[in-house]
């Protein structure tokens, strides 16, 4: 049976390539874009039905939502590829309004889009339909000069564990692509100093050619989307990390409810010390 997808940020790499990939195994897909770019021509050009969106405008966001609800009455799968890293640099010196606008890009307006468009998910299916969110970096760790980017991507990591918990009837998952060759890259290339060590371990990258492989992203996407929800539901995946596909990963996570979700570590670190003082 034929799917239908609404990939927003289309015009992003992993969109575009997502789109192709659908596309071409018969797929209709929908797309927003912020501006026109050859990407945005070549996808029209093989089927794809594109629709302006400004993920920083709520007014012009809520219009986007309206033509795409009009254009796309039912959906199974919708991907939200949107994402931005900038302001890069410490949190008390970059400008509170660019770091507060990169939260809306990275989470809040990525939610008012989830909220506007769960209306219109097919509900009679065999399986539920599938949202895909994309994680970044600083999940397990402090990644210095990045703070409004990590802190919207642990939020989505959170929220989608939530909606999940919430939203019985819809597939809610979180992937973390790694280190894929896109241009989201180029923006810590333009920060230079102020993206610290991660200037340094981008360069190398981008020199060594160590990147994670455009192709298993998608492919990772496509096992996301014909994956049961007690398999993947509210979780958080890795591309890089993770054997997905494998028979080994499915039975860890259908007898593991926490499997890659946020958890406090430590709570049962003096659970054999109910005396310890506090």
């Amino acid at each position: 049976m034929t799917k239908t997808a609404i990939i927003v940020s289309i015009s992003s790499d992993i969109g575009t390539a997502l789109a192709q990939r659908w596309l071409a195994q018969g797929w209709t897909v929908f797309g927003t874009y912020r501006t026109r770019s050859a990407a945005t021509t070549q996808l029209e050009a093989i089927g794809a039905k594109l629709v302006a969106c400004d993920m920083a405008d709520n007014k012009a966001l809520e219009a986007s939502c309206a033509e795409l609800r009009h254009l796309c009455p039912a959906w199974d799968v919708l991907v939200i590829a949107a994402g931005t890293t900038e302001p890069i640099g410490p949190f008390a010196e970059t400008d509170f309004y660019a770091w507060a606008r990169s939260i809306e890009i990275n989470f809040t307006s990525q939610m008012h889009l989830t909220h506007r468009l769960l209306p219109s998910r097919k509900t009679q299916l065999p399986v539920e339909p599938c949202v895909i969110y994309f994680a970044g970096g600083g999940t397990n760790s402090a990644t210095t000069n990045y703070s409004a980017y990590t802190v919207s991507k642990i939020a989505l990591i959170k929220m989608c564990e939530l909606l999940d918990a919430e939203i019985p009837d819809v597939r809610f998952s979180i992937l973390g692509p790694g280190w894929v060759n896109t241009k989201i890259h180029e923006e810590t290339l333009r920060a230079g100093l102020n993206a610290g060590e991660n200037l340094v371990r981008t360069q190398q990258k981008f020199a060594r050619g160590e990147f994670t492989q455009m192709k298993d992203v998608l492919d990772c996407c496509d096992w996301l989307v014909a994956s049961s929800r007690r398999e993947i539901g509210g979780r958080n995946f890795s591309v890089a990390n993770d054997p997905w596909g494998s028979s080994r990963l499915r039975d860890a996570l259908l007898s593991d409810s926490d499997m890659y979700k946020l958890r406090r570590k430590g709570n049962s670190l003096f659970d054999s010390h109910p005396s310890f003082p506090a």
